[in-house]
């Protein structure tokens, strides 16, 4: 068990940020009062580590450069749609390159440093999460947006430490709707840097990303990537409301640096799924035809072996048969796994009718 409970961490993720990236995303912030010595110790820490930041630089260098051999896979559907499951289904082909939960915290200290670095990250972070017990490991699969809100300024996650700006951040980071031009230059240029270190890192040849915030993404996505590849994950949306509550309000307890209610904290959540499933239905239609699979998490959870080699065959993924005994050898594992259950409140069932009827009907699901 690692030393720290999540919920009691001293400092938040802000502490692997670049200098830049860390005054640029607290100037002029609201930071309450409890949360000022998390605050002023996660900045401490993060101006110490920033001054390793050139030599990172010195070594990417020697990256920048370096085509991609395939454009990425990207794993899409809103927070506690399943994506993580077919994250780590998928990560088991060694095929496939990804952001570990290492990189997402300290992206800056990835080319030199890391063996120290990780070592005591492993011995001082949690074992599990703290909403589902999925286990938590330095070198495990993660989504990049981690990564990217210390790596630019321009993330959706921002909202973690300073909710009551969620909204905005949705309409300018989440969707790019409100995005200005240059900060979604700046928003390629850092992702693609991520991608090239994620695979320097875990010696992939195919970028494979799992990233709720890139489904309001595509059209920059494929700007960058014409050819790639994506999965979307449906879910019933009212498992998905009560599961994102209890994801939102308990992850946001150690990263926060300011107060939200839960009431407030639900609201947000609800107007972003609606926002989140329309961009999708929007932008969808610019992938080209053979690169989109859409699936419901349900049918992946009672068959993940057959439902993945369906996946493969869509999308015209060739890594299937040599991958086939790991994938196999981490769903036996995962065999007896006993994921939260829902008891759906009326209260529940009345929020999701009224506000996310659109996916009841797109995607066929009732009580």
């Amino acid at each position: 068990m690692g030393l720290l409970e999540f919920d009691k961490l001293p400092i938040n993720t802000l502490v692997g940020a670049d200098w830049d990236t860390f005054k640029k995303v607290t100037d002029r912030q609201n930071i309450d009062k409890e949360y000022r010595n998390k605050y002023y110790l996660t900045k401490g820490v993060c101006r110490l580590l920033s001054l390793l930041n050139p030599i990172e630089e010195k070594y990417y260098r020697k990256l920048a450069d370096k085509p991609l051999e395939a454009d990425p896979l990207f794993i899409l559907g809103h927070w506690r749609s399943g994506t993580t499951f077919v994250h780590n289904v998928l990560a088991c082909d060694k095929h496939f390159g990804y952001t570990t939960t290492y990189q997402t915290v300290f992206p800056h200290l990835m080319l030199w440093g890391q063996p120290f670095f990780k070592k005591n990250m492993s011995f001082l972070m949690p074992d599990k999460r703290p909403t589902d017990n999925m286990e938590l490991k330095v070198d495990l699969p993660q989504e990049e947006e981690f990564a990217l809100s210390n790596m630019l300024p321009y993330s959706y996650y921002n909202f973690w430490f300073f909710p009551q700006r969620m909204l905005e951040y949705c309409d300018r980071y989440l969707t790019f709707d409100a995005i200005t031009e240059q900060e979604r230059e700046v928003f390629k240029k850092t992702f693609m840097k991520l991608v090239k270190i994620s695979l320097w890192n875990t010696q992939g040849a195919q970028f494979l990303s799992k990233n709720p915030p890139h489904t309001g993404r595509i059209k920059t996505l494929l700007e960058m990537f014409p050819n790639a590849k994506f999965i979307y994950l449906k879910r019933n949306p009212y498992t998905v409301f009560e599961s994102t509550r209890s994801f939102f309000t308990n992850t946001i307890k150690p990263l926060k640096l300011q107060n939200i209610s839960n009431e407030e904290l639900e609201h947000n959540f609800v107007e972003v799924y609606k926002r989140l499933f329309y961009k999708y239905q929007e932008q969808k239609h610019l992938i080209p035809k053979g690169n989109l699979v859409e699936i419901k998490f349900e049918d992946f959870e009672k068959d993940a072996f057959a439902m993945t080699e369906d996946i493969y065959n869509k999308l015209n993924l060739s890594s299937f048969n040599e991958s086939k005994p790991y994938i196999e050898k981490y769903l036996d594992k995962k065999k007896g796994y006993k994921k939260n259950q829902y008891k759906y409140e009326d209260k529940t069932i009345r929020v999701v009718e009224e506000n996310w009827g659109m996916a009841l009907k797109e995607w066929g699901y009732d009580l």
